[in-house]
């Protein structure tokens, strides 16, 4: 062992017993030695000096395998960190940026991203992956100019787990998924919980067994399409008031998108004379809450005639954007009544999204897929992150 004060460092010098045959790190079979080459790890730091492993590591010549590096019990494969390091990185990176890892522990960003890197793909590797009997599937954006992610996971388990991750949200990126599960596996599928995006749909039809029926459309995904077609007549009905010199609807936006349930009594009063009036923005927002109000109040057996009810109103209404809401939530009904009769939710699916987009602001962005898909899976893959034989 060397103290290099001047460089704030403990080396441990590390040697191959000569005695000890070297053996192929395939094979495991005793071959000749071939030469040594040094090399060197970080390892967990001593009182405060960082400590480093230096070792002569035989190169073996094995008849079937050539020259190969032989494994040491410390580290993995050609890291430059020892598995005790690695594990105490992976801790760190539970809890802060790349960035931030790397200028705490003095690494480089690059050896911080590949312990993240090497975990991940540990952690896929070991686990065995079986298609739960409730899907979650949502999108996710990757950077702007529309650029997205589908994510599935498993809504039932405690973690809430993603299972999958794959670029863009065509319906190949479902799809592909599904499609690598035996029919009798697809067929145990019992939901798809989703949103109303059309390819989602066409995957979820395709890849599964009776399929159609088995497609759930929460109630966020509903309001959130009813919440932007009443904003979309207030944008609407905004200019043309402007025009005139009224201005009753600037700043008024939140106003119609609030659950009113959410509103204080204050708020809820000074909305009064807004949602009680003449205005085409209000009779959108009433049929918007109309439309929660037969998804919270109404029996499975009248549903069906309650949305119709609902629908035939929503046509009726000469307002444009709720009458394209009216006729995609009778395109989609089925899904609709399916998760509404079930008391099916996408939330899991919202969260998840929510701690996405806070990874992505932690890291100020990703600068590739490959990043973010390994972010994705480290944090919200229920994975085994660890190096061989560690365990936390």
């Amino acid at each position: 062992m060397k103290l290099q004060l001047g460089q704030g460092q403990i080396v441990i010098e590390v040697e191959h017993d000569s005695d000890v045959p070297t053996r192929c790190p395939e094979c495991d079979q005793a071959v000749p030695r071939h030469d040594t080459r040094t090399r060197r790890w970080r390892h967990l730091d001593t009182c405060q000096y960082r400590t480093i492993i230096e070792a002569g590591v035989p190169r073996t010549s094995c008849p079937k395998h050539g020259t190969l590096t032989m494994r040491v019990s410390w580290a993995d494969g050609s890291a430059r960190l020892t598995a005790l390091f690695e594990a105490l990185v992976i801790d760190w990176l539970r809890e802060a940026s790349i960035a931030v890892v790397a200028e705490r522990l003095g690494l480089s960003w690059d050896q911080v991203a590949g312990v993240q890197e090497r975990a991940v793909q540990r952690g896929l590797e070991r686990r065995e992956v079986a298609l739960p009997s409730m899907l979650a599937v949502d999108e996710t954006s990757f950077q702007r100019r529309h650029e997205y992610v589908t994510i599935v996971h498993d809504p039932k388990s405690a973690s809430k787990r993603v299972i999958h991750v794959a670029d863009g949200r065509g319906k190949g990126a479902l799809k592909g998924f599904l499609s690598g599960f035996s029919r009798p596996e697809r067929a145990a599928v019992s939901v798809v919980v989703m949103d109303m995006h059309e390819p989602y749909i066409q995957a979820v039809r395709e890849a599964i067994p009776d399929g159609d029926a088995k497609i759930a459309f929460d109630k966020y995904h509903v309001a959130a399409r009813l919440g932007q077609a009443v904003d979309h007549v207030r944008r609407e009905e905004h200019r043309a008031l402007h025009g005139l010199g009224d201005d009753r609807l600037k700043g008024t936006k939140y106003l119609w998108l609030r659950n009113p349930e959410r509103m204080s009594k204050e708020v809820w009063d000074d909305f009064e004379a807004l949602r009680t009036s003449s205005l085409r923005t209000a009779r959108a927002w009433a049929l918007k809450e109309a439309a929660m109000e037969v998804w919270e109040h109404t029996s499975p057996s009248n549903m069906r005639d309650q949305w119709a009810m609902w629908y035939d109103w929503a046509i009726r209404s000469r307002l444009e954007p709720m009458k394209a809401a009216a006729r995609m939530v009778k395109n989609h009904l089925g899904g609709i009544i399916h998760a509404a009769t079930e008391r099916i939710t996408n939330a899991s699916a919202e969260g998840l999204n929510s701690v996405i987009q806070k990874l992505k602001y932690v890291a100020r962005g990703f600068r590739n897929r490959e990043r973010f898909r390994d972010a994705i899976y480290f944090h919200l893959g229920g994975l085994d992150l660890y190096p061989a034989g560690i365990t936390r």
